[in-house]
């Protein structure tokens, strides 16, 4: 169903535009960065250790061979990668039987921070990708932590309408 996403796109951001497109194996080591880069991914571990990369390419082959899952990239004219966010869509009963758009682990580099690229990327998914794909609603979590990026999400017109729960399950 992602693959209606008509990618690569080039969208413009305040300093420059970005080219979005799905993430290839190549890229592991630059979204690992990307998720280390966060002080709130650091602290559950996203450290991009060495160690880590079988896991995190496992994820990685999991998103990509998912036909509901999209995990994309935001690429400089540099080809240097500066954002990354993973897409899923989710048919539902509730509300009349609509599809969600979930956006999840959005991430910019620390260095292209309020650079305009996550505004770019999360107009783009709300004005053409859900579009594209038919859902009636995007909807994101974002960690409670995360008051900065509520504040950013506030402003793109999200609104924080429900309270979010997680169970953590031990896996041997």
């Amino acid at each position: 169903m992602l693959d209606l996403l008509n990618l690569p796109v080039t969208v413009p951001a305040s300093t420059a535009s970005v080219v979005i497109r799905r993430a290839l194996r190549d890229d592991l080591a630059a979204i690992m960065r990307l998720l280390s880069d966060d002080p709130v991914s650091a602290g559950r571990g996203d450290l991009a250790r060495d160690e880590d990369e079988p896991a995190y390419a496992a994820a990685l082959d999991r998103i990509i061979g998912d036909p509901a899952n999209e995990l994309l990239v935001a690429v400089t004219e540099t080809d240097s990668i500066v954002g990354t966010l993973q897409l899923t869509v989710i048919p539902g009963m509730s509300r009349r039987g609509s599809t969600r758009l979930l956006v999840e682990a959005v991430r910019v580099a620390g260095t292209e921070r309020s650079s305009g690229i996550g505004s770019a990327l999360m107009r783009w998914v709300v004005e053409r990708a859900a579009i594209d794909l038919g859902t009636s609603l995007v909807q994101l979590t974002s960690d409670a932590a995360r008051t900065d990026a509520h504040r950013f999400y506030r402003r793109l017109g999200f609104v924080d309408s429900h309270v979010g729960f997680k169970f953590h399950v031990a896996i041997a």
